[in-house]
């Protein structure tokens, strides 16, 4: 996992409309959130519209949110622009969906899978990266979005964020065929 206390990578991706955005586009936020999520996974599937109601909270708020999809979409048709579109709409994301398709920021990242969770301060230093909640598919456990809401209140209210975190769970990265980091293959 990425170290807590980390620098935001700089990237440079597009949104689904083809407008660049940028690691420096959020200057003003108290914080900003960059999820890694796609639309076919399960365990996305499964948190996604709670995902979508604590951006919102999170954005009035003033925190930035931003989602990466680094999925391959040529094996994973679903993941494509089109399918992200389809899923922003329904969901609802409020939030800037990026194409990250060289995967380059998901290896600067060090994300896993989907859905991971890295929020940084107000000088973008890494303050939390780890699960939503202890929800997942087909379990009993309600979706609230437990650990990252205690992690954004903690921010908000300029107190420190424990540094014992539980690693997100969910679908690996497709990674295309050859381009495996070398921290995911162990």
């Amino acid at each position: 996992m990425l170290d807590l206390g980390t620098t935001l990578p700089a990237f440079r991706l597009r949104d689904l409309d083809g407008k660049a955005v940028t690691s420096n586009d959020f200057g003003n936020a108290q914080g900003l959130l960059v999820v890694f999520i796609c639309p076919h996974c399960p365990f996305v599937r499964h948190v996604r519209g709670e995902v979508a109601r604590a951006a919102r909270e999170f954005q009035r708020r003033g925190v930035a949110v931003i989602a990466i999809n680094s999925n391959d979409a040529t094996a994973f048709p679903e993941d494509d622009p089109a399918g992200m579109r389809k899923e922003a709409r329904e969901v609802g994301y409020t939030f800037p969906y990026l194409c990250d398709d060289t995967q380059e920021v998901a290896r600067a990242f060090r994300a896993a899978c989907t859905p991971d969770f890295f929020l940084f301060d107000r000088g973008r230093r890494l303050v939390y990266r780890g699960q939503f909640d202890d929800s997942r598919p087909n379990t009993q456990v309600p979706v609230t979005g437990k650990e990252l809401r205690a992690a954004v209140e903690a921010l908000l209210a300029g107190r420190p964020i424990a540094s014992d975190q539980k690693p997100s769970v969910g679908c690996n990265i497709k990674w295309k065929k050859g381009n495996e980091p070398e921290y995911f293959r162990g």
